[in-house]
């Protein structure tokens, strides 16, 4: 057994849940088929198992350190990554003519979990890059893709995304980095930025022949003054080398490394403070700042910017799901193997009876089946949001305008979910798997307390849990007049008939309490919004998205239970019995441990509770 990830469980998610074998009748991805998606996952099995994982701990260890010149990283790191590249993962879900090869979104991501789970800070190096192409792809000028998206789908070029600044953090609108105009270029209208840049992963490092930020700076208003709030925020491409007109590198630009923040996970990445425009490396003329090509419209970077934000939201989500999945397989494994302790029970209290193992003892298999409940249900969730892409790419190929407005509406109401909810379960996962192991869990010789400390990052980055909770409540369940909302709970309600149908039990029992908690939710959200009192409505948001979640993750769970029922009868060997069996439990322990958690907060919710909201400084 992998103690990375389980390709049963992939198998099972991709064809026996989500049917991705459909998805080759659509003309993009009719070249394709079971055998394909399988070498794929394959490839990318073997590749984080050999290269990433044997890495893991000592990028944890011996992080990448700057010596006021270069920043050195292990040699392993780029070793895995020319790998990563040369398998033309880089490129995977990318159109053939840019060297792709057109997977399904699906099926890419279930694939790029494992280098989640193999090694997080190394796998931030590529997946950035592939998030930074594919939002020049969208929006970008034909000799922009050429010149930055061409070398960093072969590899020789990785990229970043640069937004927070010292003095801003997450308050965008607050940005002080400001690019002026210089002169128009083959690569697009040119500007000298000048300003700063904080927490920027991938920033700096030599493992590449060129870095590709995609800076979001301030075009100055006529009189020379930055206009306050979002207005003005611009997109640029800003090299760390100037690209010459044949591709080759030229000068290094007017960006530079200001020091390395230092983390307490997610060590395999660099974390940067980059200056631009100091004018101490790139000078032509003797003019300060650093070149930057704009991309797109001016005072549009900020929505330019949500394409990679939010395939960056749920590739987060993703990484959690998939920290809390090998933190799991690492405690079922110490669990099966580990003797301690004796049965309950009269044999038990003979201190001559042999040991058992700690999977024998009722709390241990408590804690196994809610790391599995956790980290199997927010893999499924974000690989149905994926889906989801995919589903929306063959409606626009098909014409059906409608349904890929539908599809895009529901992956828009699901990103917070499919983002915060993995990082807060997933990471309580990960705290699980330090207690089943005791003592050891909490030692550096163990794996689990490293999972622990990369997976803490997911609750922060690319909006924290907080931010995500504003915008579910206060903009996704009332854009388009709720439209998002409704098609969420028309899909739920499709699962709990078909549950209902089935006259099984359990299957029953659960569609009916989905439905319940699922009824009294849409009840919280019209009566959070009747209130007419915006501030009050979202002082409680983050409660709000949690038992949002909780009932999606539920509603997966319904799904996977449909499916494994459905399979079980007709499943040939104990271990496939097994592995159905199992399905079944955790989903019994969501409904039974977890679901309930939602009455108490939705309660709260509607009470419309002004505790943490009339709350003063002073107090404290």
């Amino acid at each position: 057994m992998s103690l990375i990830l389980s390709r049963r469980d992939l198998n099972f998610l991709l064809y026996e849940w989500l049917d991705v074998e459909k998805l080759t009748t659509a003309a993009r991805y009719a070249d394709h088929s079971r055998e394909t998606f399988d070498a794929a996952l394959a490839t990318c099995e073997k590749i984080a198992t050999d290269l990433f994982a044997t890495h893991n701990k000592k990028n944890d260890e011996h992080e990448p350190h700057f010596d006021g010149e270069t920043v050195h990283v292990i040699p392993e790191v780029k070793k895995a990554l020319d790998a990563f590249s040369e398998a033309g993962l880089m490129a995977a879900g990318q159109d053939y003519e840019l060297g792709g090869m057109q997977l399904p979104v699906v099926v890419e991501k279930a694939g790029f979990s494992w280098f989640n789970a193999a090694n997080i800070g190394t796998t931030t190096f590529p997946f950035l890059t592939i998030g930074n192409a594919n939002l020049l792809l969208a929006y970008g000028t034909r000799k922009q893709i050429d010149t930055f998206v061409r070398p960093e789908m072969e590899g020789r070029f990785f990229g970043t995304m640069c937004l927070s600044e010292p003095q801003a953090g997450s308050s965008l609108s607050d940005i002080t980095t400001r690019a002026e105009y210089e002169a128009d270029s083959p690569l697009g209208a040119q500007y000298r930025l000048r300003g700063n840049k904080m927490w920027i992963s991938g920033g700096e490092h030599e493992l590449s022949e060129n870095i590709v930020h995609l800076v979001l700076a301030k075009i100055p208003a006529p009189d020379g003054k930055l206009v306050p709030g979002v207005k003005g925020i611009s997109l640029f491409i800003v090299p760390k080398y100037l690209v010459g007109e044949d591709g080759s590198r030229g000068e290094h630009n007017d960006v530079v490394l200001a020091g390395l923040n230092h983390k307490m996970g997610y060590r395999g990445v660099t974390n940067c403070l980059l200056n631009f425009g100091e004018g101490v490396a790139y000078r032509p003329g003797g003019k300060a700042g650093a070149v930057g090509y704009l991309v797109g419209e001016p005072g549009q970077g900020l929505t330019y910017m949500f394409h990679m934000m939010n395939e960056s939201r749920i590739g987060v989500g993703l990484g959690a799901a998939a920290l809390g999945y090998t933190g799991y397989l690492h405690a079922l494994d110490y669990a099966r193997n580990r003797p301690q302790g004796r049965a309950t029970g009269a044999g038990g209290k003979n201190p001559a009876s042999p040991q058992v193992k700690l999977i024998e003892h009722p709390d241990i298999r408590r804690m196994l089946l809610a790391q599995k409940s956790y980290a199997e249900g927010g893999l499924a969730l974000n690989l149905y949001c994926a889906k989801l892409v995919d589903e929306t790419r063959a409606a626009e190929a098909a014409n059906a305008s409608q349904n890929a407005r539908d599809y895009l509406l529901l992956l828009d109401i699901l990103t917070p979910i499919a983002k915060s909810w993995p990082s807060q379960w997933c990471l309580e996962a990960n705290d699980l798997a330090i207690q089943v192991h005791g003592g050891y869990g909490y030692t550096r010789e163990y794996n689990v307390e490293q999972f622990y400390r990369d997976n803490r990052l997911n609750p922060i980055h690319e909006g924290t849990h907080g931010i995500q909770a504003l915008d579910l409540l206060g903009r996704k369940v009332t854009m388009k007049d709720g439209k998002a909302l409704r098609l969420l709970v028309e899909r739920m309600e499709g699962s709990v008939a078909n549950a209902t149908a089935t006259g099984d039990r359990a299957l029953v029992e659960y569609a009916a309490t989905l439905s319940e908690k699922l009824t009294r939710l849409v009840q919280v959200t019209d009566a959070l919004w009747a209130a007419d009192d915006p501030p009050l409505t979202l002082a409680n948001a983050s409660v709000y998205l949690e038992a949002f979640g909780h009932v999606v993750v539920a509603w997966i769970w319904l799904e996977q239970a449909l499916a494994a029922q459905a399979a079980l009868a007709g499943a040939e060997g104990e271990e496939d019995c097994a592995f159905y069996r199992g399905k079944l439990a955790a989903a019994a322990y969501f409904y039974r441990w977890e679901l309930p958690r939602v009455g108490p907060q939705l309660s709260l919710l509607a009470s419309l509770d002004r505790t943490a909201f009339d709350m003063q400084d002073a107090w404290f």
